[in-house]
């Protein structure tokens, strides 16, 4: 069992067709990138894994649960980490947690203790009851994961998750992602920083117009282009492709 397998997957907007017939599957405990220029359909294609859009046509199963007739159990399978952070700004980091579990039926009791453990992990602990406006861009981005992580999902999907983040921050969470991955947790990493999927996904798959271009191992792709970074092989197999 997969744990995600798209099969056949269009989405359409009006006339315009972001994702045109894309077929993959990500085994269960993947690292794995989803990468592709900027209008591709990697964010349709999460949309529709997470039910943030409709699926025009096609099928997509997370752990053997259809996203559309079993809805209610995949999407509990799933925590979702968006590029564009949508949270109350006057909520506390805590706050934010305890609320997004409500979301799927967690007692607020045990809620506060996963957010507790969370903060922790995240190394924010003192400063979870300060309101979220007032959080420096790294803490605002960790509780976003963490609010993805609250209800404990099998899978974690992470859109851009260190867009915009200093150095030292951005290898603290590539520190913490690859724990969880270690854990069993299967991670889908959208990004544009490509030293970021060269170093954490054991396999990816290029999105253009829609349509997976390609996808391989990492290194097996780098060897079959002489070692070359990926930022380079990106960039050679995207211009062709265009």
């Amino acid at each position: 069992m997969y744990a995600i397998e798209i099969t056949g997957l269009t989405k359409k907007y009006g006339s315009f067709t972001a994702v045109n017939n894309l077929s993959l599957s990500i085994p269960k405990g993947m690292f794995y990138g989803l990468l592709g220029p900027n209008g591709a359909g990697k964010s349709s294609t999460i949309h529709c894994i997470t039910g943030l859009a409709n699926i025009t046509q096609g099928t997509i199963k997370v752990l053997g649960k259809d996203v559309v007739t079993d809805y209610q159990e995949a999407r509990k399978l799933v925590g979702l980490s968006q590029q564009d952070i949508h949270i109350d700004p006057y909520f506390t980091m805590d706050q934010v947690l305890v609320y997004q579990a409500g979301y799927f039926g967690i007692p607020a009791g045990e809620a506060k203790k996963r957010a507790e453990k969370l903060l922790k992990q995240f190394g924010v602990w003192e400063k979870r009851n300060e309101i979220y406006r007032k959080l420096s861009g790294g803490m605002k981005r960790k509780v976003e994961i963490a609010k993805a992580l609250i209800h404990k999902p099998k899978i974690l999907i992470l859109d851009e998750p260190t867009a915009g983040l200093d150095v030292q921050t951005r290898k603290d969470l590539w520190e913490f992602i690859r724990e969880q991955n270690k854990q069993g947790l299967t991670v889908i990493l959208t990004t544009h920083y490509l030293e970021e999927a060269e170093a954490l996904c054991e396999k990816i798959g290029i999105i253009t117009e829609g349509k997976l271009h390609i996808e391989a191992n990492t290194q097996e792709l780098k060897k079959q282009h002489k070692n070359k970074k990926l930022e380079e092989i990106f960039l050679s197999l995207t211009e062709k492709k265009q």
